[in-house]
């Protein structure tokens, strides 16, 4: 008998660890690796993921409180917590010795007020407003936040840090550089008022590969999409492909629920989307939006079946959709069906999804229910 939950994600141990390494071996030197683990691990599962990557990253880095206690319970590693956190945040995240990140003086003077309370010192870091306009303090407001922080006994500036906009557009890099500029200046405005040690980082996966290229520019950099075996575009791809290999580490795998044959005139699914045109045979799949699929592959994504694609036929739905297996030989209910993920010769990429949906790779893993089981092989 077939131990394994229905539906699954299929977390490849081997290949997170080998996808580490190579970025590992990329940067060379000093350069610590803080292991994205937000949105659940890109879908691939917090807790699952920490465990793996404990011996091979230096930090991890999540974003919100609930987060950081999951992983916390399965690591020692340092932790940056870097979406914001309210008063409540703030107290879980200072008594799990987390590292913070201050979004402004406001932010900050907070997060001392709490460090008080709780007699304890926080360590923290700041984000610069670098031409993203997102999170973070303006560059304007530099000099006078460092009059202030100093003057705050509850907290130890650790670091500061800023955010690439579109550093993985490699044809157009003018605004990467005015970002990298405006990053470098403030770094020295920080050092130059006492400061000299502090650490710094600005590169994800897509800086690493553009940016950072093993010089030591910054003391860390935060490595999320790439140990997932996935590229922050096809043209990176490209341009690294004799300086990195990157393996999937992912197979979200589900079973045929039910087969059966349709007559010519015959609607399938919600809102009558498709009417079969000739006798077809159909398995039905049982994941559907709630379980993370996209409803937008309505009448257009596929999966594997015997290693074979089969098209998804009608609406997707919450939790159910249909695909044409007419061309395939052989298919029994409870036979294996992967969503994403290789299945023989053939594979499924969060690209090819991805494309299917108008979206980026991040979003198609990332919306993989948590609820799914993360099975480690």
């Amino acid at each position: 008998m077939n131990s394994k939950p229905l539906s699954y994600v299929e977390i490849s141990k081997k290949n997170l660890i080998h996808n580490i390494k190579q970025f590992r071996n990329l940067l060379k030197g000093n350069v610590k690796i803080a292991a994205v683990i937000k949105a659940n691990a890109y879908g691939f599962g917090d807790k699952e993921v920490a465990k793996i990557l404990t011996p091979y990253a230096d930090y991890f880095q999540v974003d919100s409180i609930d987060e950081l206690e999951r992983v916390r319970k399965v690591t020692k590693k340092p932790i940056f917590v870097f979406g914001y956190l309210n008063e409540e945040g703030i107290k879980r995240a200072i008594k799990l010795k987390a590292i913070i990140s201050a979004f402004d003086l406001i932010h900050l003077l907070k997060i001392n007020y709490i460090s008080g309370k709780l007699k304890t010192k926080t360590k923290v870091y700041v984000p610069i407003d670098s031409y993203l306009g997102r999170e973070g303090i303006m560059p304007s407001q530099v000099e006078n936040f460092i009059v202030e922080i100093k003057k705050m006994k509850n907290i130890e500036l650790e670091g500061i840090y800023s955010h690439f906009a579109n550093i993985e557009d490699t044809m157009n890099f003018t605004h990467a550089e005015k970002q990298i500029d405006i990053y470098h200046k403030y770094v020295d405005v920080f050092k130059k008022n006492g400061f000299d040690k502090i650490k710094t980082h600005i590169s994800a996966t897509s800086g690493i590969l553009v940016y950072e290229k093993g010089n030591n520019l910054h003391n860390i950099v935060r490595l999320g999409l790439g140990i997932y075996g996935m590229w922050p575009s096809e043209h990176l791809k490209y341009l690294n492909k004799n300086k990195i290999i990157l393996k999937p580490a992912l197979r979200w795998v589900t079973h045929v629920a039910q087969i059966k044959v349709l007559p010519a005139n015959h609607p399938i699914g919600y809102g009558l989307t498709f009417i079969t045109k000739k006798s077809t045979q159909i398995a039905v799949i049982p994941q559907g939006y709630a379980d993370g699929l996209p409803r937008s592959l309505s009448n257009k994504g596929e999966v594997l079946i015997k290693g074979k694609r089969a098209k998804i036929l009608g609406r997707v739905a919450m939790n159910m959709i249909v695909v044409d297996i007419s061309n395939i030989k052989d298919v029994y209910p409870e036979d294996e069906v992967v969503i994403l993920g290789k299945q023989g010769n053939n594979e499924i990429t969060a690209e090819d999804i991805a494309e299917d949906s108008n979206t980026i790779n991040y979003e198609v893993t990332t919306k993989i229910s948590a609820l799914l089981p993360r099975v480690i092989v």
